[in-house]
């Protein structure tokens, strides 16, 4: 099966880059380029990729806005957020928007290949150093909690225990280390706890329990 991939980049450079790295996997193929974000959207709706890599600073319209409309819009097309990370606040944005997940620019080929067959597969990219950096930068910056969706009272104990380790950008091998449970056990409880919530992947749930105040940057339970 082809996987087929948009490019929203608006340094010219960069996106030929990008081109030839996922043009270099025999099952990838680039369906569509743009150089800003309006464009983006009108991309991805008449070409509906099975994933988008986003920047997040283009002009006319940011990567923020165009991953919003594009999860609306398009929801068969699932967005990875490009981001430089230490100058770029927004990537946190960009994922409450409905992108799946989120890769430095400075990633690896084969780190951004990766992410590309995970995201199709249905996963997000989030790796848990990552998440737990990009959070401890941008959570204190956001609104005070707001209050708890009635879904999360359909989770039972271990779900929610469940949840928060997720949350705190823990893997399902840690999760399963820290609970003493099996990684195969935690895998059931993380897709329980998805479908409950109706969330896509983890990075609505890491959204999700850092607006209510499950848990704070310092990544201690609320």
């Amino acid at each position: 099966m082809t996987v087929r991939v948009v490019l929203a980049e608006d340094q010219d450079l960069v996106r030929a880059g990008l081109v030839m790295i996922v043009e270099s996997q025999d099952d990838f193929e680039v369906v569509g380029e743009a150089a800003d974000g309006a464009q983006a959207v009108d991309v991805v709706a008449r070409t509906r990729p099975d994933v988008v890599l986003m920047d997040v600073r283009m002009p006319v319209m940011d990567g923020i806005a165009a991953t919003a409309q594009i999860v609306e819009r398009t929801p068969v097309s699932r967005v990875i957020v490009l981001t430089t990370f230490d100058r770029d606040e927004h990537a946190f944005a960009a994922l409450r928007a409905g992108a799946s997940g989120f890769l430095l620019k400075s990633a690896r080929a084969e780190v951004l290949v990766e992410a590309i067959r995970t995201v199709h597969r249905g996963d997000a990219v989030i790796a848990p150093t990552t998440t737990r950096r990009l959070l401890d930068q941008v959570a204190p910056t956001l609104p005070g909690p707001v209050r708890e969706p009635p879904e999360l009272a359909r989770l039972t104990s271990r779900e929610r225990e469940v949840l928060i380790e997720v949350a705190t950008g823990a893997s399902n091998a840690e999760i399963a280390q820290r609970l003493f449970l099996s990684e195969a056990t935690i895998k059931t409880h993380v897709g329980r706890m998805l479908s409950k919530l109706g969330a896509r992947d983890r990075v609505q749930v890491v959204v999700l329990a850092y607006e209510c105040g499950l848990v704070r940057p310092d990544r201690r339970p609320r």
